[in-house]
């Protein structure tokens, strides 16, 4: 003791944090490098959150929605575990229509945000001696929650000259008895991949040789500019069960209402049968509900909105990918192996041989974010050392001149010849 002070009993985890690795707390440490004296306003080119930008804002009948359900009064109090009914069979009916199947209400499960239905799911699997297989690269939230239920994980490749499909060889090597799923994430995040009906079948086929589930990641359904349209995984429920996560978020541009989900797509009934729905449940009793009035507003958002709004977010999305990956063009340290054609994001990869005083990825990015006032997520957050993640939902103008910087820093730091 010291001063007489008493000895306390307590003291912080020892162990690694997750929120170490997470995609907000490394942007957190880049974005406190930027120069407080750049005049010039810091373009953000390293998260998935379009909604501050003026194209990206939802439509008015997301807005009209949650002002009825406050409004009714009949949404202020706590909801069922699973969530209310309205919500969960509007979800239900949403999905289907992509499907061969109908889903049912008791087949939906609200969460708060797609990250807490990844929680859950991890959580629900998570036996002792299980492990999982996660793509590399991946959205990071899977990684550190496997570490933090002491999940264990192994890593499959995507191959980037082929659209940044599974290698199906390397997916079988690593798997055994042990293994309870692997994680598809399509539409990509971070690669800006759009997986074709027959790989994701040979997907489907693969897993259920190896006895394992699918736990599909379709946080960004629908959000697709390329030659492939998007197709749930929920479509080769018949072949083996699906987990999906999803939410309003991406799609709605609304990543701060957290409304997600999870929806079990079995029409065999193997997740039933195996208790995985009942552990959801006992899971969810658990946990924090998403609030109760915006529950109330699912059916109206999903059942009203009309395609106008969905093509005008996907039109700005394929200019800005265009914009995006001819800007990648001009820079020689940066190479995109494929053009993105979903989601929000690109994979790039960095060559630090060309330039002068960069390390690596994250050097690269703190020094970019102190010199130029632009934000790029380093490829070692996905699993990917000397990549980039560039997330181009960004206006069309914030863009160029991200790029503008980009290239400017680059050639200032370019080896000479």
């Amino acid at each position: 003791m010291e001063n007489g002070a008493k000895t306390w009993n307590f003291w912080g985890n020892n162990e690694e944090a997750p929120s170490r690795t997470s995609v907000r707390a490394i942007l957190m440490k880049i974005m406190g490098s930027v120069d407080k004296d750049d005049p010039r306003p810091t373009v953000p080119l390293g998260h998935g959150d379009p909604s501050p930008f003026p194209s990206f804002r939802t439509t008015t009948v997301a807005e009209d929605a949650i002002v009825d359900a406050v409004r009714s009064a009949k949404f202020n109090s706590y909801p069922p575990t699973n969530g209310i009914v309205p919500a969960r069979r509007a979800i239900a009916d949403y999905l289907s229509r992509d499907l061969p199947y109908t889903l049912s209400q008791d087949e939906v499960f609200l969460t708060i945000g797609c990250i807490q239905a990844i929680d859950i799911t991890l959580t629900v699997l998570a036996c002792p001696g299980a492990n999982i297989l996660l793509p590399r690269p991946c959205f990071p939230y899977y990684d550190a929650h496997a570490a933090f239920l002491n999940l264990e994980v192994r890593y499959f490749d995507l191959n980037p000259e082929k659209g940044w499909e599974v290698d199906i060889e390397s997916l079988e090597a690593i798997a055994d008895e042990n293994t309870v799923a692997m994680v598809i994430i399509n539409p990509g995040n971070p690669c800006g991949s759009v997986y074709t009906h027959q790989h994701l079948k040979k997907i489907a086929e693969t897993a259920r040789k190896l006895g394992i589930m699918v736990i599909a990641d379709e946080v960004y359904h629908h959000l697709t500019f390329g030659t492939n349209p998007f197709v749930p995984m929920g479509v080769f429920g018949s072949i083996v069960p699906v987990i999906t996560v999803g939410s309003i978020s991406k799609r709605w541009l609304v990543p701060g209402w957290r409304l997600g989900w999870i929806v079990t797509n079995d029409p065999n009934g193997i997740l039933r049968k195996s208790g995985v729905v009942e552990r959801i449940i006992g899971r969810l009793s658990m946990t924090p509900d998403p609030p109760t009035f915006i529950q109330g507003a699912v059916p109206q958002i999903l059942e009203k909105t009309g395609e106008d709004f969905f093509t005008k977010t996907i039109d700005i999305l394929r200019e800005v990918a265009s914009i995006c990956y001819d800007r990648i063009i001009e820079i020689p340290c940066i190479t995109c192996p494929h053009k993105p054609e979903g989601s929000m994001f690109v994979m790039v990869k960095l060559d630090p041989s060309l330039l002068e005083d960069i390390n690596d990825d994250m050097d690269f990015c703190l020094k970019l974010a102190i010199e130029e006032s632009v934000i790029v997520l380093p490829g070692m957050a996905v699993g990917m050392t000397n990549w980039l993640r560039i997330t181009f939902a960004v206006e069309p103008s914030a863009l160029e001149d991200g790029f503008g910087r980009i290239k400017a820093f680059c050639q200032r730091h370019a080896k000479k010849q």
